[in-house]
């Protein structure tokens, strides 16, 4: 799980502008180290804006929090989960791509009744 020590918004969003050209179609796939920190820092904002432990949310391989207020799983896979790829991940936290066209799309597995994220994304335009 990724830490869950507060997130300076400075950091997110320099984060976030180093992969954007990659992420709007004009740049080269970010360096691993850089796609690593805009999912971990993005998922920590997403933990600390939706406080909870009902929803798991995995970005593979790079980062899961719990989130989203309501009963809270301690052991086993949780009944709420969301996955999904980085690229994806990013463009849901910046606001390029929409929760319902996501999940419709499959490029997010939604499961659980709480999985829902549409409520706090975007977390960063730019």
């Amino acid at each position: 799980m990724a830490s869950l020590r507060s997130v300076d918004p400075a950091e997110l969003r320099a984060a976030i502008t180093a992969i954007f050209p990659w992420l709007s179609g004009s740049g080269a796939e970010p360096a691993r180290p850089e796609l690593a920190a805009a999912v971990r820092l993005s998922l920590r904002t997403l933990a600390a804006d939706a406080p909870g432990k009902s929803v798991e949310v995995r970005v593979p391989p790079f980062a899961a929090v719990q989130c989203v207020e309501g009963l809270r799983h301690t052991r086993g896979t949780p009944p709420n989960i969301v996955e999904t790829d980085p690229r994806t991940w990013l463009e849901l936290a910046t606001g390029r791509l929409g929760w319902a066209d996501a999940v419709e799309s499959g490029r997010v597995t939604a499961s659980g009744t709480r999985a829902d994220l549409a409520h706090w994304l975007p977390l960063v335009r730019l």
